[in-house]
Formats: C-alpha cells, structure tokens, sequence
C-alpha cells in the first residue's frame, strides 16, 4: 500500500496550486494571498505555456456537463476512489507499475472530488458536491478543425487531469507489454537434454541387442551346416 504515497503527493499538489490559483485567507494567522481573477492568464514560455485561471463546472479538460448530472458525477467520483483504494489493497503484491498507474488514477480523482465537494462550500459560492473544478494549466497546440470548429490549443487542465491521464497511459502500456509476453513461440517445442539422453540410450540398446541376435543366428546356421549328414 505504499503506493498510496504517490496518490497523497499528487492530491497534496493539486489542492496546492490550486488554492494558490485561487487564493485564500487565515485570519487567524492574518494571512491572505488574493489569487488570479477569472480568465487571467500569466504567460510562463511565451504564449506555449501559460497560466490561465477558469472554474470548470463539469468534467476534465473542460467538458462541460448539466447541474442536474453533477451531483450524480460527484457521488460517483466518491464511490470509485474508495473502490479504488479497496482494489488496491486487493492487488498490493501485483506488479509495482500496475498499482503506481491505480495510484495516479486515484490521486486525480480525489483531488477534483475535492473541487465539486467542497469549493462551493468553502468560496461561499455553491452547496455541497455543486463545487467547479479549478483548471490553470494552458498549452499551445496544433491547429485543428474538428466538426466544424478550430482548436489552436489544448483544452486548460490541472494536475489531477494530468494524474489520472498519465496512469491511464501506463496501464495501457503494461497491458500492451504484458501481451507481447503471453504471445505463444510457434513451432518451438521444449524437448528436456535428459529426456533426449536417454532416448538415444534406449535407441543404441535396442539396435545392439538386434545385432547381436542376428549374429547368434548367423553363427547356429553354420553350426548346423557343418553337423548336417553327407
């Protein structure tokens, strides 16, 4: 279960950044950091990485989905991440790479649940499970037409879009590996040196004694040859 560490970095970094995206305020310590308004963007390499603030009301990568289907995608994010964390402990002996991918999974799933629960609540804005997930992470991308509409860049996205896509990837990896190694050898067949070994013997045995009871029959042929009367 110690893979369950990467699913915690992950959610630890992406309420981080974005709670710093989004700004906050202790009293009690009088710390406040205002944050980035709505659709402020901070160019970080040109216009090829930028930071731009938004608030997703849907799902990943900004796909955007109905009201009335969000509490039912929120409850649903709960009851994976907690079947994710049971399945886990199921397979802890399974292959490393497999259980890090369920993690990178698990992590992103847990941190936009986060968003959806509990924003709404906190930034006094929505009820609980009717939060917006914050998305901050803007790259340039390809001209594309699809459909009928132009993209010249990816859709925005944060860290626990990028986790969960990235653990996916790698269990297609380790599946698509994993059946090269199942794939059959044809027209390979292992034969055991022993078992070879003693075929030989038994075959050299058996043409020795047949000699030798050729020659046995040859050499009473004569003998009877030379006893038979004139």
């Amino acid at each position: 279960m110690r893979v369950l560490y990467a699913t915690l970095f992950i959610v630890i970094a992406d309420q981080l950044s974005k709670i710093w995206i989004k700004g906050f305020h202790i009293p009690f310590l009088n710390i406040k950091h205002d944050g980035m308004y709505i659709g402020q963007k901070i160019p970080v390499i040109g216009d090829f990485f930028r930071i731009t603030f938004i608030e997703n009301p849907g799902l990943a990568f900004g796909i955007d989905i109905n009201s009335n289907i969000k509490l039912w995608i929120s409850i649903f994010s709960l009851i994976a991440s907690v079947g994710l964390i049971i399945y886990l402990y199921v397979v802890r002996k399974e292959n490393i790479g497999f259980r890090i991918a369920l993690a990178l999974i698990l992590g992103g799933a847990i941190g936009n649940f986060i968003d959806r629960a509990f924003y709404g609540i906190i930034y006094d804005y929505a009820p609980l499970f009717y939060g917006k997930v914050v998305d901050f992470l803007d790259l340039d991308f390809f001209n594309l037409t699809l459909f009928g509409r132009s993209y010249d860049r990816f859709a925005i996205f944060n860290i626990a879009d990028s986790s969960v896509t990235i653990g996916i990837f790698l269990l297609l990896f380790l599946y698509r590996d994993h059946g090269r190694k199942e794939l059959p050898q044809k027209d390979e067949v292992a034969i055991p040196t022993e078992d070879l070994s003693q075929n030989n013997e038994s075959a050299n045995h058996s043409n020795n004694s047949q000699l030798e009871s050729k020659g046995e029959a040859e050499h009473g042929g004569i003998d009877q040859g030379k006893e038979a009367p004139l």
